[in-house]
C-alpha cells in the first residue's frame, strides 16, 4: 500500500496543530524589521519612510491565501483545483522573490563597478549613496518576500503531502522543506565551488523513472536503507512531478535530504536526445554513488547501461514489484467494482 503522508487537513483547528511544528512563522518578525530609516527600491522611486506590514498580519495573510482555497473547495466537484490553485499562489511569491533578488544582485554588481573606480564629485558620492539605499532596501523587501514564499511553501505542504517544486531555478528553503536545487544551478557552482547553497558536496543518490509508480512504502524503504550507510547524502531527480521521482522527493523533505532536480534542457533541433543528454551529464558526475532505477523507457535502460560500466551500485525496480508483487493498481477495474457497487 501507498505510504501515507501529511494529507491535506479538513479542519482549520487541526491546520493549527499540525502547523505548530513548522519553523517558517518564527522568521516573520525579523524579516519584516525595518533595517533603514528610508527605503528606496528603484531610481524612480523617491525614498519612502512608510513601515514594513505588520509580520503578524503578514504570517496570517500568506496562511490564509494558501490554505483558505482547500477550505473553499473541500467536497466539491472542483475539489481537485486545489493544489494547483495553491502551487500557483506559491510560485507567484517564489517568482516575486527571486526577480526582487535579481534586481538586488545587479544593484550590488554596480556599486561594486563604482566602488573600484573612485571619484572625488558631488554627482559620484550622490549615486554611491542611492546606490547603497537601494541594495538595502532590496534585501530588505527580498528576505520578507523570501519569508512568506517558505511560509506559503509550507502550509502547502502540511495540506497535500507533497513539497512545493519549482519549474525551474533553485529553492533553498527553510522549515519543513528541504534545499531543493535545480541542475543547472547544481552545475554551475559545482564547476565554482564557492556557493554551498547550490552545491552542496556529498555523496549523491540518483532516482530516476517510475512516471507510475505509486508504492511509495516500498520506496521509503530501500531510501532510508541506503541513507543508513550513507547519512550525508543528497538526492538528485529527474524533476518529475509524479510517480517515483515525487515519491522520492517527499521523502527527502520529510528527511531534510537536500534535492537537486535536474530539469530536460529541450533547447534546439534534438528535443528527443533532451533525457539522454541528461543520462550522460549524471553519468559524468563522481558525486553519484548509487541509483535507483524504475522501470519506464529505453532512457533508463540507458542510464543503468551507462552507471553499470562505472561500477555504480545500481537498485532496479520493475513496476510488476510495486505493491507486494500485485503490480500497478488497476484504476480501471476499481472504477468498474465502483459503479457495480452504486447499481446493487
Amino acid at each position: 500500500m501507498a505510504h501515507t503522508n501529511k494529507g491535506r487537513v479538513s479542519r482549520f483547528a487541526d491546520f493549527a496543530e499540525a502547523y505548530a511544528a513548522m519553523t517558517s512563522a518564527g522568521e516573520f518578525p525579523a524579516s519584516f524589521t525595518e533595517t533603514i530609516d528610508e527605503s528606496r527600491l528603484s531610481i524612480i522611486d523617491d525614498p519612502t519612510r512608510d513601515p514594513m506590514p505588520d509580520p503578524e498580519l503578514a504570517r496570517g495573510c500568506v496562511e490564509d491565501l494558501t490554505a483558505q482555497i482547500f477550505r473553499l473547495l473541500a467536497g466539491t466537484r472542483m475539489e481537485s483545483f486545489g493544489q494547483p490553485v495553491a502551487w500557483g499562489i506559491v510560485n507567484s511569491l517564489h517568482y516575486v522573490a527571486k526577480r526582487t533578488k535579481r534586481q538586488e544582485d545587479d544593484a550590488a554588481a554596480e556599486l561594486g563597478e563604482m566602488v573600484r573606480v573612485f571619484d572625488p564629485s558631488e554627482v559620484y558620492q550622490s549615486r554611491m549613496e542611492e546606490l547603497q539605499q537601494r541594495c538595502q532596501s532590496l534585501a530588505e523587501a527580498r528576505a520578507a518576500l523570501e519569508t512568506m514564499c517558505n511560509h506559503a511553501a509550507n502550509v502547502y505542504f502540511v495540506e497535500t503531502g507533497k513539497p512545493f517544486n519549482t519549474i525551474r531555478g533553485s529553492r533553498t528553503g527553510t522549515g519543513l522543506t528541504a534545499s531543493q536545487i535545480e541542475g543547472f544551478d547544481y552545475l554551475k557552482a559545482r564547476e565554482a565551488e564557492h556557493n554551498a547553497k547550490h552545491y552542496p558536496a556529498r555523496p549523491a543518490v540518483l532516482v530516476s523513472g517510475g512516471g507510475d509508480w505509486e508504492d511509495a512504502d516500498m520506496i521509503f524503504r530501500r531510501l532510508d536503507m541506503v541513507r543508513a550507510r550513507i547519512p550525508h547524502m543528497i538526492l538528485f531527480t529527474g524533476k518529475r512531478f509524479k510517480g517515483a521521482e515525487q515519491i522520492s522527493t517527499c521523502w527527502a523533505n520529510e528527511r531534510g535530504v537536500p534535492i537537486v532536480g535536474f530539469s530536460l534542457n529541450k533547447r534546439g533541433s534534438n528535443d528527443f536526445r533532451a533525457a539522454y543528454r541528461r543520462n550522460e551529464v549524471w553519468n559524468r558526475l563522481d558525486e553519484i554513488v548509487e541509483a535507483m532505477i524504475f522501470q519506464q523507457s529505453k532512457v533508463q535502460e540507458d542510464l543503468a547501461r551507462l552507471l553499470r560500466a562505472r561500477d555504480v551500485p545500481l537498485h532496479i525496480f520493475r513496476l510488476a514489484e510495486q505493491n507486494n508483487g500485485t503490480g500497478p493498481t488497476d484504476l480501471a477495474a476499481l472504477r468498474a467494482e465502483e459503479q457495480r457497487r452504486a447499481l446493487a
